[in-house]
């Protein structure tokens, strides 16, 4: 996890709010309070009899212990896992391919599309990529730069690129943070935006997240996947 002293988080919350966005609304997210991405990695385990995981970002361990599969990979520059690399230096020579992959590196736009499209590149048919953190309730929780220790990043912009992808299938399920759910087939739902990612801000994302992330419960996700 980035450290974060206090003066970083003041400079940083008064920069952000002077000359990116000062917006103050919040989302009521309904996270199931007893279902968690430790279960939905368990629950696709075992429906699709999936083999090798791939996790990106383990801090310390909070999922990548739970996982139980016959393989598994986890990469962190830090802590946790099996693999000391970023993910970058992982990607650039890995030759294996993986039934299930979960990304929770770092938690900015750019880094997270990077992570997911190196992961479609190594994920194999029937495959899914899972990525956590993609439904911030409020500013100070996407900001990026970070000013708040609970921290989602702007991970929600990565998915909203990514809905307009043909070759991708993207939803977003409403539990744990947000979890995207990305499948590599015909998107049967291209998003349609009016502005570029760029100039999105987390006031877009207020009103709009619904339709932008292609939110669904837990029981819609199971009948999909």
């Amino acid at each position: 996890m980035e450290k974060l002293n206090k003066l970083n988080k003041i400079f940083n919350k008064i920069y952000y709010n002077l000359f990116i966005e000062n917006f103050k609304g919040k989302i009521q997210n309904n996270f199931p309070e007893n279902y968690y991405r430790w279960d939905l990695i368990k629950y696709l385990i075992k429906k699709n009899g999936y083999k090798d995981y791939l996790e990106i970002g383990c801090d310390q361990n909070q999922l990548f212990s739970k996982v139980k599969i016959d393989n598994k990979i986890g990469v962190d520059p830090v802590s946790g896992g099996n693999i000391r690399k970023t993910s970058d230096a992982f990607f650039s020579s890995n030759k294996d391919k993986f039934d299930i992959i979960f990304i929770d590196g770092l938690h900015t736009y750019v880094q997270v599309k990077k992570d997911i499209i190196n992961s479609v590149k190594c994920l194999k048919e029937n495959g899914i990529i899972l990525v956590h953190d993609c439904m911030p309730d409020s500013l100070a929780k996407q900001a990026v730069p970070r000013f708040k220790m609970k921290w989602n990043g702007d991970v929600w912009k990565a998915i909203v690129d990514l809905r307009q992808n043909e070759e991708l299938d993207i939803y977003t399920c409403e539990i744990d943070e947000g979890i995207g759910i990305i499948k590599k087939s015909k998107n049967s739902d291209i998003l349609k935006l009016n502005k570029s990612i760029n100039s999105l801000k987390f006031k877009d994302y207020f009103n709009n997240y619904r339709n932008y992330l292609r939110v669904i419960d837990i029981n819609e996700f199971k009948e999909k996947f």
